[in-house]
């Protein structure tokens, strides 16, 4: 899932942005693994509602009269992973904050300049796992209830994506109305290569990217740095780190002009906002797209409606582009490839409820299955980076191993999600 402080650590094994490389080696591993059992409170000012360690919810004044929300994801040590108690804590502020009428926007962000959220605590999740424990479920329903919950918010939402954003903390951001890229901003859902796949509501918004990107995107773990990850369309908006602070202080005169205001009123305040700041960021930058030359490659190639077609369109394709990617791919779990293969066809025709609970069922089946305990332990505990899937090859996965990850889970419980008013900009 996309629960893991483990994201850093497959950056080693992923291309590098140029769309033509492959890293021969693990260099360097963070240690991010220890699994953080609660929420300490600490004391704070009266004007934070909530605090905690790990995660801290702050109502302030930016300037005289314009105050708003953020909420700011405190484990900077452990690049803001993201972890059960932290889902729930994030969830039950969400809801404070929308029934207050004072409060018209809420921001997102991480502490430190390393990471917004470089994803979760998977290991704890596959320990669980191993021995029936509850936070096999449990964690992937409150992450994806979180998920579902920014998506379809009552108030304009801001993810401020600074730095490192994977897994947890692709689902803490881009489903919301605003996402704000800097040029430090590295985005990735490098699932495949630890037997998942790309989940947090990936089913929702990598069909929707431009052409086949998405696809791409979600087989190849390809790496989007600074402008790239607006220019994917992952960020609505890409400012200059410099600039946030200034930026800060504008949206509490926004929010100053907006109280007691309507929300689409306050939104489009925000938008225009941010697009002025966008735009003298985008000037200063004035660089394009990194993988424009390779669009018609992967959109010939990734394209195709099965992971065979894929792999035959990149042989027949033959550039060195399409070598490397066959190369990236055959590292990756097969089972992984033909599963989030079929999850983004189907992803493509589900609503955006619809897909968190396809994207439950698929976890519960992963956690029934081996190559997410394989790909954890090759990669996060003995480090040897050497997987032993099973299946080991695509033409051993069958279409019924494919399709059991899409019936419901064993024990008939469904992700139950509460039907609220739908916003997601994707």
């Amino acid at each position: 899932c996309i629960i893991w402080k483990a994201m850093y650590k497959l950056l080693n094994h992923l291309p590098e942005p140029k769309a033509t490389s492959w890293s021969n080696s693990v260099k360097r591993f963070s240690v991010l693994m220890s699994h953080v059992h609660g929420a300490r409170r600490t004391v704070h000012s009266t004007s934070t509602p909530y605090h905690y360690e790990e995660v801290l919810f702050t109502t302030e004044e930016w300037v005289p009269g314009g105050r708003y929300h953020v909420i700011t994801l405190n484990r900077p040590k452990s690049l803001n992973a993201l972890n059960y108690n932290m889902a729930g804590l994030i969830t039950k502020d969400l809801k404070s904050v929308e029934q207050d009428d004072s409060i018209p926007l809420v921001v997102i962000k991480g502490s430190g300049t390393k990471a917004f959220c470089a994803g979760g605590d998977i290991i704890a999740v596959t320990e669980a796992g191993k021995v029936g424990g509850s936070l096999s479920k449990d964690f992937f329903r409150a992450e994806y209830s979180l998920n579902h919950y920014i998506g379809t918010y009552k108030k304009p939402f801001i993810a401020i994506i600074d730095g490192i954003t994977m897994g947890g903390g692709v689902g803490l951001s881009v489903h919301g109305p605003f996402r704000i890229a800097t040029e430090h901003t590295l985005f990735a859902m490098p699932e495949t290569f630890i037997g998942l796949f790309p989940d947090v509501g990936g089913s929702h918004f990598l069909p929707k990217l431009k052409g086949k990107l998405g696809m791409y995107l979600a087989l190849t773990g390809y790496r989007l740095k600074g402008r790239d990850v607006y220019h994917a369309g992952v960020a609505t908006h890409l400012i200059a780190r410099e600039k946030l602070p200034e930026l800060a202080k504008e949206l509490g005169r926004v929010c100053k002009a907006s109280v007691s205001r309507s929300r689409d009123v306050v939104e489009a305040a925000v938008q225009s906002l941010l697009d002025q700041f966008h735009q003298q960021s985008i000037e200063v930058d004035g660089k394009c797209f990194s993988l424009d030359p390779y669009v018609d490659n992967i959109n010939s190639c990734f394209g195709n409606p099965s992971m065979e077609g894929i792999l035959d369109a990149l042989q027949s394709d033959g550039s060195k582009w399409a070598r490397d990617q066959l190369k990236t791919l055959g590292k990756m779990s097969p089972t992984s490839l033909k599963v989030t293969c079929e999850q983004l066809q189907r992803g493509a025709g589900l609503s955006f409820r619809d897909c968190f609970k396809m994207e439950y069922r698929m976890t519960q089946a992963c956690m029934a299955g081996n190559d997410f305990y394989e790909g954890v332990r090759a990669v996060l505990i003995d480090k040897d980076n050497d997987p032993k899937w099973k299946p080991s090859t695509l033409a051993e996965v069958s279409p019924d191993l494919v399709r059991q990850h899409f019936d419901p889970p064993p024990d008939g419980l469904e992700l139950e999600l509460l039907h609220f008013f739908f916003s997601s900009s994707f």
